[in-house]
């Protein structure tokens, strides 16, 4: 139990007043970002990087850690009340959540949902204050190949994973390196890709970037391309507690999607769609009521509902101790970190222990505040469904434009920031994701650095990528990742066509 003692100093740190009351901050403006479609957390944090720029950054670590967690409980109640998920990974909830809520259930949907998430999340963060120190461990005996290696398996398994096809993904991967190469050779002192400005002799600002591509994109691409359609909130009907019969059925779900959801946040390919679906695969596997499954059964939102929350924190794992974010919030939070001067890895448990841990411990807090807020209040939340999406989207571009000019004073800042927005709004309507851009533009210029420091130890022989085993094993894995999704499909197509 090396972790229990960093653990409980953390604790002292999260219960300090001014940090309860950030952690209540996050998850409430989580859940308000969960309910609302479109406006995920990822946004959210963009949106607030330059507001946060001279805060605390543990206070504002466990904000951002409570609108994480929050928007995921926030997106289940949309789900289940309106059939529309906040969230990607709250798409499985909406096939039992919503037939439960239309049979007059929607209120054991609802807290069969906050109580799986509660008790998920709890043992995630648990799983999570165990793991992290052992992967930190073996993290210490990186060197620069290696990390070089490591960075090649984010840029390779986000572009695998995140968009609709690979090929859209590298591009967006392609952009974002690009970008980030804008400014100063630290090395040779050439100025590169600024186009005579010397605004840019510095490179883009990273937080620009992200609240342009993120926030900005998405308001004027949801205004251009959305009208508001009337959809019919079915309301909470039935006590809010579940019967005892719906507990039994429920308990084991909880505890089977936190073994499920966990682990594939770790994985650099992870997020939480693909173990929700899993999850609700198993469930209708083992369930003793397969026939209720697509009519209401509870254990399809119990399951799900778990698995999300425990890979939300899964997330977290190689986000903190290697600095590899496998989440476009989990790639926001990299760009956070980068504000305040601070690089995740195993280096931030020796030197930020108070950010790491205090973090850590208020995701305890935020998931007793969570269950408190969405249990009583399901039907206050959905009630924001009501704001007109002009004022929505209008008011989120106001405050990013507010918050880049609060940053430096700069017109020419907002200037970055505008056009930022018109190349995200131009990669949605082309379909490209926008998270490989962001990654690519944080990481890209560390895996640069990390690539010249190895060459350089090595005396140019550019094969120490594959004699030592760590970086050899991480490239190989790349590869793999790189190579078999084309390959599954190609298979996959071919298989039909036989059968044709």
């Amino acid at each position: 139990m090396e972790a229990l003692a960093p653990l409980l100093h953390g604790f002292g740190i999260a219960f300090t007043p001014i940090n309860l009351l950030w952690a209540l901050v996050g998850v409430t403006l989580g859940t308000a970002v969960g309910v609302l479609p479109g406006i995920g957390p990822a946004l959210t944090v963009a949106m607030l990087l330059p507001a946060t720029g001279k805060l605390d950054p543990v206070g504002a670590f466990i904000m951002f850690g409570g609108i994480y967690y929050g928007a995921m409980y926030g997106s289940s109640t949309t789900s289940i009340l309106l059939n529309t998920p906040g969230e990607n990974s709250s798409v499985v909830t909406a096939i039992e959540g919503h037939q439960m809520a239309k049979n007059g259930r929607g209120a054991a949907a609802l807290a069969t949902a906050a109580i799986g998430s509660f008790v998920a999340g709890t043992l995630a963060t648990f799983a999570l204050a165990l793991f992290a120190p052992v992967v930190v461990t073996f993290a210490l005996q990186f060197g620069p190949a290696d990390y070089f290696a490591l960075m090649l398996l984010a840029f390779t398994t986000v572009t695998a994973v995140l968009g609709s096809s690979m090929l859209r993904g590298l591009v967006s991967l392609l952009l974002g390196l690009a970008i980030g190469l804008v400014g100063i050779d630290m090395q040779t002192g050439q100025a590169r890709l600024t186009l005579g400005m010397p605004q840019l002799l510095d490179g883009i600002p990273v937080v620009i970037l992200a609240v342009g591509l993120f926030a900005v994109g998405e308001a004027l691409f949801v205004v251009s391309r959305a009208s508001r359609i009337n959809e019919t909130i079915i309301p909470v009907r039935g006590r809010i507690w579940m019967t005892a019969e719906e507990w039994r059925r429920s308990w084991k779900p909880w505890l089977r999607g936190a073994a499920i959801g966990f682990p594939f946040g770790t994985l650099p390919a992870g997020g939480a769609e693909i173990p929700t679906f899993l999850s609700y695969a198993v469930e209708k596997k083992l369930s003793k009521h397969p026939e209720e499954f697509g009519h209401g059964a509870i254990e399809g939102v119990a399951g799900p509902e778990a698995t999300n929350n425990s890979a939300v924190t899964g997330v977290l794992v190689p986000l903190l101790t290697l600095g590899l974010p496998t989440s476009a919030t989990a790639a926001i939070m990299l760009v956070a970190f980068q504000q305040y001067g601070l690089q995740p890895g195993p280096l931030l448990f020796a030197r930020n222990p108070d950010l790491v841990w205090g973090l850590i411990a208020s995701l305890y807090i935020g998931n007793v505040m969570l269950l408190v807020l969405n249990l009583p209040l399901a039907g206050l939340w959905v009630r924001l469904l009501a704001i007109p999406q002009p004022w929505l989207y209008g008011g989120i571009l106001v405050l990013a434009s507010l918050g880049v000019y609060s940053l430096h004073g700069s017109v020419f800042d907002l200037g970055i920031l505008y056009v930022a927005g018109a190349l995200g709004y131009a990669m949605r309507c082309a379909d490209i994701p926008i998270a490989p851009a962001i990654i690519g533009l944080i990481l890209g210029p560390l895996a640069e650095q990390q690539f010249r420091r190895a060459v350089a130890i090595s005396q140019g022989d550019l094969t120490v990528f594959f004699t030592r085993p760590i970086s050899a094993t991480i490239l190989m894995i790349a590869i793999a990742a790189l190579l078999l999704p084309p390959l599954i499909r190609w298979r996959q197509q071919r298989t039909v066509m036989v059968r044709l």
